[in-house]
């Protein structure tokens, strides 16, 4: 089994998960930073030439997953973990697409980020639009679901 070693830290202004906003899609105005550890600091290298990355880190702050199946922040009919994002998760990986404004050295300066401060950061990857977008792409159970601001069961 491999073990996964943090390559930094994500800092937003969310301390509590009520704060926290749900989807970075709708987090236009939250901006943070994404600290990465001076041994891993090379790695940037040419980061700055992409307008999106995405995030993959730990949720840290999370419940354990002991329910395969709960309600969701769309709706309150119970899903399959794996049929949707909850953070409560049996690894507890979480992964955002942020866009990148800026890089200072080891320091990216990031906006959409919908995860609590201090989250641990696993890895970033480059967002590439002619690998990453499917336009064809099927929305499964949530095609039809509006926008919930802030879901029931959210503490």
């Amino acid at each position: 089994m491999t073990t996964m070693t943090p390559i930094g830290n994500i800092r937003t202004p969310y301390k509590s998960k009520r704060d926290c906003p749900i989807q970075p899609l709708y987090t236009a105005d939250s901006r943070g930073r994404v600290e990465i550890f001076e041994q891993y600091a090379a790695g940037l290298k040419d980061i700055e030439t992409f307008s999106h990355v995405y995030l993959i880190y730990l949720f840290d702050r999370a419940d354990a997953a002991i329910e395969m199946v709960r309600p969701t922040f769309l709706d309150d009919t119970p899903r399959g973990i794996y049929a949707s994002r909850h953070p409560c998760r049996p690894n507890g990986i979480g992964m955002s697409i942020v866009k990148l404004i800026g890089r200072n050295g080891n320091v990216l300066l990031v906006e959409g980020a919908d995860v609590l401060d201090e989250t641990p950061l696993l890895d970033i990857k480059p967002y590439i639009p002619k690998y990453d977008a499917i336009p064809s792409a099927s929305a499964g159970w949530t095609a039809d679901k509006p926008w919930r601001e802030k879901p029931a069961d959210r503490e």
